[in-house]
């Protein structure tokens, strides 16, 4: 049980601006453009007349080094948007959700399981979600359809499937080595050329009970049958290969039947291709006993609002996020975004709120596997750059992928990269 005492003497502690002094905060935020936001920020001016807010989108592109160099300068914004895995490279940054914003049981009541693990530095939580993602299996109906193929449940279901669903150019029409692909069942098999490979690998590795943090203990084979299945789909079936192109333009140009994705990705194609007929399934699974207490296990790869621990503003700040993570105006927000206009806003971060998506087609599927999902630093399209833990933890496993490097040697360099970070080699 977390308790969270010190977050509210933390608010206490900090030089804040008197009580009742005018103040202006300055929110970093990324993704949603002002167009969304201002209407939501002047509401809450409006009711707090001695709070103004600067909301600065930024650009994704090099973020968390320009987020974490302001910071280091104390110069950097009183909120700021992180990805769920950086709370190790911005611990010092952070400071602790006060109990009078949200108490540890009612913490954990609102948001999904993961974040128990994810936002919290220490026994406190350090950052609020008012998003939640994760991976979900896009699917290519007319593909389907056409090869009399059932949406796979589970890892087994979906090899065979794939490789009804391939079409390659050869004589016998069969995928061998060097034939080119005109279809591919699903995009596996590849790290150049296959978008989230890396939330793939990863959700495959926690079904298949893999401790992430050490994969060779207590024995390497588990791993090793992962980056096996993984690999197969190039290396034995060849019904991938890093000659194609971009997964996703595969499946935007109807050239791939399963396709592994947040969210997101649905504004991408749709406009690419409006055409295209998709739907967008829970991931598979290994088999699971619930005699035995068997959950699924599902991904979660999300951001979250956090407030700078050198801020002089932080109670205001708190008090803006606590604003905006109620029901109410997480409700407007997500009009303000559909009528932007998108298909969807961002998927709710409240486990009271699920009801209002649960059947919504594109993100009904994400919202049903939250209280399965989990994490692991090894996130895609963080644009943490170079330097950054998902960046360095993915260039391992590319190479453990790619070039053969054992299981063993993987699990030292990752507790290497984890050691920078004072992550010790425990259990995910």
């Amino acid at each position: 049980m977390l308790f969270l005492a010190g977050g509210a003497y933390l608010i206490t502690k900090l030089p804040n601006s008197p009580i009742g002094s005018p103040v202006t905060l300055t929110y970093w935020g990324l993704w949603e453009p002002d167009s969304v936001m201002r209407p939501i920020l002047d509401e809450f001016e409006a009711s707090h007349p001695k709070i103004k807010v600067q909301y600065v989108k930024q650009s994704p592109e090099e973020y968390r080094e320009r987020l974490q160099s302001s910071l280091s300068q104390g110069k950097g914004p009183d909120i700021f948007r992180i990805h769920n895995t950086w709370v190790p490279m911005f611990r010092q940054f952070l400071s602790p959700v006060p109990s009078s914003v949200y108490s540890t049981s009612d913490y954990d009541k609102f948001f999904y399981p993961t974040t128990r693990t994810d936002l919290t530095s220490g026994s406190n939580y350090v950052a609020v979600p008012l998003m939640i993602d994760g991976l979900g299996m896009y699917v290519n109906n007319d593909l389907f359809k056409q090869a009399g193929v059932s949406v796979p449940k589970n890892w087994d279901d979906l090899r065979t499937a794939a490789l009804a669903l391939s079409k390659c150019r050869s004589e016998s029409g069969a995928c061998l080595n060097n034939s080119f692909v005109e279809v591919s069942g699903v995009a596996m098999g590849s790290t150049e050329n296959i978008d989230h490979w890396q939330d793939l690998l990863a959700v495959l590795m926690l079904q298949n009970n893999v401790n992430l943090n050490k994969p060779d203990s207590p024995s390497p084979t588990a791993a090793e049958d992962v980056i096996s299945y993984f690999n197969s789909f190039n290396k034995t079936y060849y019904i991938w290969n890093s000659n194609l192109p971009n997964s996703t333009n595969q499946f935007i140009n109807g050239k791939l039947a399963i396709y592994f994705a947040p969210s997101w990705r649905v504004f991408e194609i749709m406009q690419a291709n409006p055409k295209l007929n998709f739907d967008i399934y829970p991931i598979p699974q290994v088999p699971i006993d619930p005699a035995r207490n068997e959950k699924p296990i599902t991904w979660a790869t999300y951001w979250a609002e956090a407030v700078n621990s050198n801020s002089k503003n932080s109670t205001q700040s708190w008090e803006l996020i606590k604003y905006l993570s109620s029901p109410e105006v997480m409700t407007k927000f997500y009009e303000k975004a559909v009528s932007s206009p998108r298909q969807f806003g961002e998927p709710y971060s409240r486990t009271d709120m699920a009801n209002l998506v649960s059947g919504s087609k594109y993100i009904g599927p994400y919202v049903s596997q939250a209280p399965y999902a989990a994490s692991w630093y090894i996130a895609s399209k963080t644009y943490d750059g170079q330097s950054g833990l998902n960046s360095k933890l993915s260039a391992a496993f590319a190479s453990a992928l790619s070039q053969g490097t054992s299981v063993q040697a993987l699990s030292q360099e990752i507790n290497k990269i984890l050691s920078q970070y004072g992550i010790v080699a425990a259990t995910p």
